[in-house]
């Protein structure tokens, strides 16, 4: 990736024109909307050089890089031993970007040096990328949206049984509107739609993977706190103030998805 440094910052500059501006989505109902997914990266300025690449902002977070898309900011902070394996195995399998055209897309992150998987059974409107260390991103296609790419997708599994717990329990607990999908589950959220699919096997929690935790933003941290305590479910530690003045918490779901629920303070949005 180091190589290909100069292509990077050419190619992010000419597709940030359709990401510099933005914005997580409007928050719903409840005041919830998506904010981000975290990365525990061995090599920072490999996944930043991928995301960048990718049409990504490049921006700073509490000091440390993080490249934001519409509908998500990817953090990446610096990761030790203890952090290891990617998204496969894990119940996030693999999360999700879609773009304006694929076929055009992939070529230009090729020519910047990124590697890019094609689609299952050869589709055209399909790709995969994965970080230098293991996070696996679908790549589908809207000919329709306005932008080159735009955040899409979390995608879980869990045993048979458990999917459509899951479809209620996020639905429920971030009010999101259940749906399906080509015969699938999902629940649709400001800026994600969490995807629910069964596996042979439980999956392993989140923390201390690659992607350690996906991350949603409140409107009242407080009254979202309250939210979650009224549902039973229990904090995996107390609220605290972030280093750039919001307020923070994580909870875990009942697969292994570790969740953090943050209010940014206003400069931060």
């Amino acid at each position: 990736m180091k190589k290909h440094m100069f292509a990077v910052l050419l190619l992010a500059s000419t597709l940030n024109a359709g990401t510099a501006a933005a914005q997580p989505a409007q928050f719903n109902e409840i005041g919830v909307t998506m904010g981000h997914w975290h990365l525990i990266s061995k090599d920072i300025e490999a996944n930043r050089d991928l995301f960048l690449a990718m049409g990504g902002t490049l921006i700073t977070r509490a000091g440390n890089d993080a490249v934001m898309f519409p509908g998500v900011v990817v953090n990446l902070a610096l990761g030790d031993e203890t952090a290891d394996g990617g998204t496969q195995g894990t119940v996030v399998n693999h999360v999700g970007f879609i773009v304006d055209d694929v076929q055009l897309r992939i070529a230009e992150w090729r020519a910047a040096g990124v590697t890019v998987i094609p689609g299952g059974n050869n589709r055209l409107d399909q790709a995969y990328v994965e970080t230098p260390d293991g996070v696996r991103i679908e790549i589908l296609e809207d000919t329709t949206q306005p932008m080159p790419i735009r955040h899409e997708h979390v995608h879980l599994r869990t045993l048979e049984s458990e999917v459509l717990k899951a479809q209620e329990w996020y639905a429920r607990i971030f009010g999101g509107e259940k749906n399906m999908r080509n015969g699938s589950p999902v629940v649709n959220l400001p800026g994600v739609q969490m995807r629910f699919a069964d596996d042979e096997v439980v999956q392993a929690p989140t923390r201390g993977h690659i992607l350690d935790h996906i991350g949603f933003d409140v409107r009242d941290h407080q009254a979202f706190v309250e939210r979650l305590e009224a549902e039973g479910i229990t904090l995996d530690e107390p609220p605290r103030r972030s280093r750039s003045g919001g307020m923070i918490t994580y909870i875990t779901d009942p697969w292994g998805t570790r969740i953090e629920i943050v209010q940014r303070v206003p400069a931060a949005q």
